[in-house]
C-alpha cells in the first residue's frame, strides 16, 4: 500500500514541483521542449538498449549458453524507457540510469540481492517445473513426483462423485 501512494500521488507531486521550478529557471517554452526531447531521447535510447540486450539473449541461446545480461536487465531497459517517456525531471533522470549499462548492471546486481536475501528469509518462495519428467521443486523443500498417465473411468448415469 505504501509503494502505491508513493508511485501514484508523492512522485506526481514532486515532478510538478520540479517542472514548474524547472520552468521558472529556464522558461515555460524551454521545460517543454526539454520534456518532448527526452521522451523522444528516451524511446531512441530504450529501443536501442532493447534491441541490444535481445540481439545478445539471441545469439547467447543460439550457442546453448545462459544470456550475458539476465532477465532482471532486460526487465529494466523496459522500465528506465517507460520512465524516459513519462513527463518529469526525476523520472527522466532515473530512465537514464536504468539505460546506461554500467548503472543497470549495478541496479540489477541490487535488485538480484534483494530477491535472494527474500527468497533465503522465506518471503518468497521458488517453484520450478520440469513438464518433461514431470517434476516439481520447490525452494524450501523438494518433492519430486513422477508424471502417470491415468484414464478415467466412466460412472453410471446418475451416479455421485463423492469426496473423501
Amino acid at each position: 500500500m505504501r509503494w502505491v501512494l508513493l508511485l501514484f500521488v508523492v512522485v506526481p507531486l514532486v515532478e510538478l514541483y520540479l517542472l514548474l521550478w524547472l520552468s521558472s529557471v529556464i522558461g515555460f517554452w524551454q521545460t517543454v521542449g526539454l520534456t518532448l526531447v527526452t521522451g523522444i531521447v528516451g524511446g531512441t535510447l530504450a529501443k536501442r538498449e532493447g534491441m541490444r540486450v535481445w540481439r545478445a539473449w539471441r545469439a547467447a541461446l543460439e550457442q546453448l549458453r545462459p544470456p550475458p545480461e539476465g532477465v532482471v536487465e532486460g526487465v529494466l531497459v523496459l522500465v528506465g524507457g517507460a520512465l524516459l517517456i513519462t513527463p518529469g525531471v526525476l523520472t527522466d533522470v532515473a530512465g537514464l540510469m536504468l539505460l546506461f549499462p554500467p548503472t543497470r548492471r549495478r541496479v540489477a546486481a541490487e535488485v538480484r540481492r534483494a530477491v535472494e536475501r527474500r527468497i533465503a528469509r522465506g518471503q518468497i518462495r521458488v517453484m520450478t517445473a520440469t513438464f518433461g519428467d514431470a517434476t516439481v521443486r520447490r525452494s524450501s523443500d523438494v518433492l519430486d513426483t513422477t508424471g502417470e498417465s491415468v484414464e478415467e473411468v466412466p460412472r453410471p448415469p446418475g451416479q455421485v462423485e463423492t469426496k473423501a
